[in-house]
């Protein structure tokens, strides 16, 4: 499958939610297919917490896309007939403007200096995107868990730019237990001895316990524990292939596994900063979900999976139920999912059906 890597500049820069301002930023993007005559085919992926631009295909480093089984020819977001756009996250490390790349006032890395963002800055931030590119309006906003709440809030802050949003596996606001899972994880980066308040890049060091104790804990979050007993029982590793010789169980081994993978990749600064933005979106902050989708024009489609505990399928019925008392034209499903709360990231037969009929109506 054909896509097309691009680095857009944003000259004139965005004022911040927390009032601060970038004079000047970047967005990494990929987009697949072709942008019709009228423009009316257009698509924007929402990456969740660790994805990027990259959505679907096989990059250079020979990298699968994180929505691959959701997106591609013939798929269920089909880039045959749509035109679809996915852009590495502000603060993020996939090559968008963030704590890793260079500040222009000190021509240094922003390392801890880049200003916090949030999830309304990214949806502002998508939309300087979406009339640079030329895109008139969006036919459809999707995402699954962080990318999910993106969608919804497309839906509240431009309602008259997009037709139809898909908000999987997410919340209108982060739970408690979410909130405190985060902090952990972010106190186990802060802990570590390389971390140096946040200045690690200027000691030509990384973080790398932290951000793997980190991933570790968020791997038992996005499984079930149904799958886990499925997956790893109480089986022990085979010492030949053990990652680390002190480990026991092959759930061990899984965990070390992914910590080390992701720790050499992601940076911790943009872990730090995209969790608080997790943590800090409320849809509707000041006058509730109910008010906030008044105005809401779009179809909504809001699916949830019962194997998922960090964001359960009632937080999605709280947005139906939102949308419902304000007669938007919505659509709840709940499915099975066999990966926890990262079923969004998996095709399954009745899934993908939903989506592409969903796209199609």
């Amino acid at each position: 499958m054909k896509f097309r890597t691009e680095l857009i500049n944003f000259a004139d820069g965005m004022t911040l939610d927390s009032g601060d301002r970038l004079e000047k930023f970047e967005l990494m993007i990929e987009t697949y297919g072709e942008l019709n005559e009228s423009g009316s085919n257009a698509i924007l992926l929402c990456h969740a917490f660790s994805g990027n631009h990259h959505a679907a295909g096989k990059n250079n480093d020979s990298e699968i896309g994180w929505w691959d089984e959701i997106v591609g020819p013939n798929k269920a977001i089909d880039t045959d007939k749509y035109y679809v756009v996915c852009c590495n996250n502000l603060g993020g490390c996939g090559g968008s403007s963030g704590p890793t790349t260079i500040n222009p006032s000190s021509e240094k890395p922003y390392g801890k200096n880049f200003p916090q963002i949030s999830v309304k800055d990214w949806v502002n931030s998508q939309k300087m995107l979406m009339d640079k590119i030329g895109v008139p309006y969006w036919h459809l906003v999707a995402g699954g868990s962080l990318g999910g709440m993106q969608a919804l809030e497309w839906a509240i802050s431009y309602p008259n730019d997009i037709k139809k949003a898909g908000i999987f596996a997410a919340a209108s606001n982060s739970s408690t237990q979410n909130i405190a899972l985060n902090e952990v994880a972010r106190e186990s980066i802060r802990k570590d001895q390389n971390f140096h308040d946040g200045d690690y890049l200027e000691h030509n060091v990384i973080p790398k316990s932290g951000l793997k104790t980190a991933r570790m804990l968020g791997h038992i979050t996005y499984l079930s524990e149904e799958l886990m007993d499925s997956r790893f029982g109480r089986r022990f590793q085979d010492e030949d292939s053990k990652v680390d010789q002190e480990v026991d169980f092959e759930v061990e081994n899984y965990l070390q596994y992914k910590g080390e993978k992701f720790s050499e990749s992601f940076d911790a600064n943009s872990y730090i900063l995209m969790t608080k933005a997790m943590d800090g979106y409320v849809a509707g902050q000041d006058i509730g979900l109910r008010d906030a989708m008044k105005n809401v024009k779009s179809q909504l489609l809001i699916v949830g999976f019962y194997s998922d505990w960090l964001y359960p399928p009632e937080r999605g019925k709280e947005i139906q139920m939102a949308a419902m008392d304000n007669n938007i034209n919505s659509s709840y499903i709940v499915l099975e999912g066999a990966h926890g709360h990262d079923s969004f990231l998996f095709s399954s037969e009745e899934y993908s059906k939903v989506i592409s009929k969903f796209i199609e109506s």
